[in-house]
């Protein structure tokens, strides 16, 4: 096999997932029979891989999914006026509560840290991190449909090589059988 799989010059989308090696002629990829093993192990580890990082982006972006409707309510909440709610004080029980106007408020920032905000502060942070997980869930939409398609052209990759090699073995086959048809011999004969 080539060099045209691997390198450090190979191209990559925007987030550095690099792209699978398009196979529009086998024998670019493969010489000879003896490199098909090598090839196919080759491209059945890179889909591996690829099937490992759409895997790990789905989960990512099933999170984002999660927490852009959490923090667009959060944004949404009235500041100004004392905000009338219910919350769970056991599983089954419940309690009505006026929560009075306020002007700091508290942000859970994760690993058991939260700080209080001014709210003008709060709401900044809250739209600043709002817009991050919007455009890292673009990304993530991005990254699954290129990572689809990469997977695509390694499946047909392989294919093609699969093909080749099959062709090749006909061949072979074909010369060899032409050679020992005068040899060859019925059982019954």
């Amino acid at each position: 096999m080539t060099d045209k799989t691997k390198g450090k010059d190979a191209p990559t989308n925007p987030r550095g997932i690099p792209y699978a090696p398009f196979v529009d002629k086998v024998e670019d990829y493969v010489s000879s029979r003896a490199e098909v093993d090598g090839t196919m192990k080759s491209f059945q580890e890179m889909i591996s891989k690829y099937q490992f990082m759409e895997v790990n982006t789905q989960r990512r972006s099933a999170g984002l999914k999660d927490k852009i409707p959490d923090m667009q309510k959060t944004l949404d909440t009235p500041d100004s006026q004392p905000l009338q709610t219910t919350f769970s004080l056991n599983t089954t029980l419940y309690a009505h509560a006026v929560i009075p106007a306020t002007e700091e408020v508290y942000l859970w920032l994760g690993a058991n840290v939260m700080l209080a905000y001014p709210i003008a502060e709060a709401e900044t942070l809250l739209q600043e991190k709002l817009g991050a997980a919007q455009t890292s869930l673009e990304a993530c939409e991005e990254d699954l449909d290129f990572l689809r398609e990469q997977i695509t052209t390694l499946e047909v990759a392989t294919a093609r090589v699969y093909n080749w090699d099959i062709t090749q073995r006909r061949k072979e086959k074909a010369e060899h059988g032409d050679e020992d048809d005068g040899v060859k011999s019925l059982p019954n004969g």
